[in-house]
Formats: structure tokens, C-alpha cells, sequence
């Protein structure tokens, strides 16, 4: 069997990998261990950025259906009282979402795996195991066996994506290996399903004590999710008896009766942050948790693999389409991995904050949280790194590597609707009929800035190139942009 892609995986990222490349009209085959979605809930917040993937995919309704704002973070003392506050906005903001999302990750794959269904390019099978894998410079052949029948087949594909987890057999078959960023917690996360009402402020609940550091989190109409740090000797057993587990949730859960609240799980998780030492060997890529790990305070971790996919995927499909060089598949793991690195850096900051304890933990905290205020507050990640994809001037201020707002324009339409995964150059001048044929030529939008005042407030002057994931390649004037890249 011969095919473009292979996607090694059927989580988040894996899904959202092929997704996008099957809108481009790529051939891919999507293999998972699993014959169905992981019934537990697992990731539960994506930011603006993250929704704004789902949304170029057309499932921005339905994920709003399966998901709810959430209104920002709080940071709290033993008592529960609050050190700081960091609000988002319930409403959307610059990329045309809410800032902060809760949901519940088996919706969000199955909705996933719906919308490929209606894709003809894409084929998804469970129960289907890669064994190896071999590459030579004319693509890679991967061993799958059949893990009802244990029948063994050989596929061939052009490239090779590895979105199969922290155990990646991919990444050890490219010989990648996972750097330790020096964080490792066990704690205790727990899964309640209830219909009383908390009356709990809707937004994350992070407490800061070292005894007991803790979180918790309404993420949809019944659910409620809680974590706590386990100390050294205990395990999640310990609190699967109902009697043992109240004591923790109670300070939330109040006078709500033991009948009324039903534990969907109990489960023990290790955080970690640890990122592999490379995401690439020839035609094989690294996505998501297989490539980064991170703690869950920040609630990046699956939004780092999609992340992942949105940058891959249309870089991928224009090299199999002919339409860019093989090279620009360098600028993946110089624009991914520098961002994932800051990432995981600020989630570490935030446990940190949580669970220090002594004069450390008391001075982490009061050196952290007034540094956290204007990033927390504001759901922009960093901009990404300089490639040659991403013209970021080294001596001024550009919005190269950032992403282009996803402003509402004058129609009543978004940038991404009329930019359509697309390249799209947005200008504040008019420009002339030779500037406007050649954008045509090049097969680029044309977003004039006066369409919105959002884009106009954002670009001022000159010209912005915008990617087709919606990261800006370079600003500057417009003849210079259409000289240099188009």
C-alpha cells in the first residue's frame, strides 16, 4: 500500500494533522493501537489561538456546542483565598474565539474523527499497530500489524507523521530522545460528574501550598475536574474509597451530598516537561506529546500538538503539491521547538509558584505572580523564532512570527474565511494594478486593512505577508514584500 502520509496516532494532534492536510487535498492514512476514541477525560482547555485551528477547519460551532468559556485563573493561598486574579474574556477576542475554553477531550476527538470522515483523502484504521519503521530518500516503509487479526502488511508513504504519544515507537525509531527539563510531579486527578450547583467561580482554581497544592475546574454543564499533588508514599488508591477522596474536594464541593456526586475517575499522572532532542529524521516528523511534554498549568500541552500540526501540515502539503521546496520542512522544528521550549518554561514557573514550600516557595511567589499578570492576562503566545518562513528584523519590532488577527471585517466575515488557508497579504495603502496582478499571479488574498478597523489599528502602515496558518512571514512595504517573496 502507497500513500502521501502516514499518521502514526489517532490523538488530538494526529487528527488534527490530517484533517488540515486532507483540506488540501492530500492523501492520508491515519493508524491508531485503538479501536475508538479513549473514553476518559484527559486534556481540557485550549486558548484562542488553539480554537482558531478548529475554526479554519469549519468545526468552530460545533466545538463551541461541546465546550464553555472559561473565565481566566486564579491563583490561591491554603485557605483558598486569592493571591491574584487573571481574567479572559468569555467573549471572543482578537482571534475571533474565547480566550480560554473548557471541554472535554473525548467530544473533541470525536468530533475530530466525524469531520474526517467527510473527507475522501483521509482514511482512519484502529487497531492497527506500527511495528517499524525504514526510510530511504525515496520515501518510508512502515511494518503495521493487525492487533485482532495479527495479520502483518507493509505501507509506503512519502512522509511520515509520529503523533503516537510520550511512548512514541516512532520517535525511538528515529533514534530522538527525550531531554528532562527537570520537572516531575505525581499527583492526583479526579473526574466528578454532578448536576448540583458548586457555586464555584468559573474559571481555574490553582492553590499554592506545598502541603497540598491543588486545582480545580468546571469543564462543561456536569462535569468537574480536580487535581492534587500527592505526597511522597501515597497513590491513587488510596482515594478510590469515596470516604478518603471528600476531604479534598469538599472545601468545593460543600454541603452537596455523597449521592449527588458521581466520581468518574481516579487516576494518578506524573507531570513532566521534557522535549526530544530532535522532531525530524529525513521524511519523519515528530507531533505533539511524542516530540513535548509539559505540566498541565498552563493548559498547553494538547494545544502544543495541534500547534504542531497547523504549522506542519500546510508546509507538507505545498512540497507534495509542488508548489514549495523541500527545505521549508527545516523551518518545522526551528519555529516549533523554541516555542514549545517557552511554553513548557512558563508552565514550570506557575507549578512552581504552586508548590514550592519554605522561603523559596514564599518568594517564588512573590516574584512570580506580578511577572504572570501581563502574561497570563494576555493569551498571546511567543512569536515565533526567525526561519525562512518568518522575517523577523533582529534590530525593531515586527509582527513576523506572530499571528495575524483574526479580524471581523466589514462583510460581516473573518480574515481566515476570506483568506481560506491561503497566503494573504493585508495592506494599509492601495495598491496599484501592477502590485494587485501579481498577487493574483502569486495566488495570494488581497486583504486591504480598511476592511476592518481591527486589521487597520493592528498593521498601520505598509504590508503584511500572512502565512496559511495565519502566522505573519514579514512585514514591511508592500513592492518590498512582493520583490522578495511573491
Amino acid at each position: 500500500m502507497k500513500v502521501p502520509v502516514l499518521i502514526v496516532g489517532a490523538g488530538p494532534a494526529g487528527l488534527t494533522a490530517a484533517a488540515l492536510l486532507g483540506r488540501d487535498g492530500v492523501g492520508c492514512l491515519v493508524l491508531d493501537r485503538q479501536d475508538a476514541v479513549y473514553p476518559r477525560p484527559r486534556a481540557v482547555h485550549l486558548d484562542d489561538e488553539v480554537y482558531r485551528i478548529l475554526g479554519r477547519l469549519g468545526l468552530a460551532g460545533s466545538f463551541a456546542a461541546r465546550s464553555r468559556p472559561c473565565h481566566g485563573l486564579r491563583l490561591l493561598d491554603p485557605d483558598l483565598r486569592v493571591l491574584a486574579e487573571f481574567r479572559r474574556s468569555p467573549g471572543a477576542g482578537r482571534h475571533g474565539y474565547p480566550e480560554a475554553n473548557m471541554f472535554d477531550q473525548p467530544d473533541l476527538e470525536h468530533l475530530l474523527r466525524e469531520h474526517l470522515a467527510t473527507i475522501g483523502t483521509v482514511t482512519l484504521r484502529g487497531n492497527a499497530e506500527v511495528t517499524g519503521l525504514a526510510q530511504d530518500a525515496t520515501g518510508v516503509r512502515a511494518e503495521v500489524t493487525d492487533r485482532v487479526t495479527g495479520a502483518r502488511e507493509t505501507v509506503h508513504a512519502d512522509y511520515v507523521l509520529g503523533c503516537d504519544g510520550a511512548n512514541s515507537l516512532v520517535r525511538t525509531a528515529i533514534g530522538a530522545t527525550m531531554a528532562d527539563l527537570k520537572f516531575d510531579q505525581r499527583w492526583l486527578v479526579v473526574d466528578v460528574a454532578t448536576t448540583a450547583d458548586l457555586g464555584q467561580w468559573e474559571g481555574v482554581h490553582q492553590v499554592c501550598d506545598p502541603r497540598r497544592a491543588a486545582t480545580y475546574m468546571r469543564i462543561g454543564e456536569t462535569r468537574h475536574r480536580w487535581e492534587f499533588r500527592l505526597r511522597p508514599g501515597e497513590t491513587a488508591a488510596e482515594f478510590g474509597d469515596f470516604d478518603r477522596l471528600h476531604p479534598l474536594i469538599e472545601p468545593w464541593t460543600g454541603d452537596v451530598p455523597a449521592a449527588e456526586l458521581e466520581i468518574v475517575r481516579v487516576a494518578e499522572y506524573t507531570f513532566r516537561a521534557r522535549i526530544a532532542d530532535r522532531w525530524r529524521d529525513g521524511r519523519v516528523f515528530l507531533l505533539g506529546d511524542a516530540a513535548h511534554l509539559t505540566p498541565p498549568f498552563i493548559g498547553q500541552g494538547m494545544g502544543a500538538g495541534l500547534r504542531d500540526a497547523a504549522n506542519l501540515a500546510w508546509k507538507l502539503a505545498g512540497v507534495l503539491g509542488g508548489t514549495l521546496p523541500e527545505s521549508v520542512l527545516g523551518t518545522y522544528e526551528t519555529e516549533r521547538k523554541p516555542h514549545v521550549r517557552a511554553m513548557i518554561r512558563r508552565a514550570v514557573l506557575v507549578g512552581k509558584a504552586m508548590t514550592a514550600g519554605g522561603r523559596f516557595g514564599t518568594l517564588v511567589r512573590r516574584v512570580a505572580v506580578p511577572r504572570l499578570n501581563g502574561r497570563v492576562i494576555d493569551s498571546a503566545t511567543p512569536a515565533l523564532r526567525r526561519s525562512a518562513l518568518v522575517a523577523r528584523p533582529r534590530f525593531r519590532r515586527s509582527p513576523a512570527g506572530r499571528l495575524c488577527p483574526n479580524a471581523l471585517l466589514d462583510d460581516g466575515t473573518r480574515f481566515d474565511d476570506v483568506a481560506g488557508g491561503r497566503f494573504a497579504v493585508v495592506t494599509a495603502s492601495t495598491p496599484s494594478e501592477t502590485e494587485r496582478a501579481a498577487i493574483r499571479q502569486s495566488g495570494a488574498v488581497l486583504v486591504p486593512a480598511g476592511r476592518s478597523r481591527e486589521l487597520h489599528r493592528w498593521l498601520r502602515t505598509g504590508a503584511a505577508l500572512v502565512r496559511p496558518d495565519g502566522t505573519v512571514l514579514c512585514a514591511g512595504r508592500l513592492s518590498r514584500i512582493l520583490r522578495r517573496f511573491l
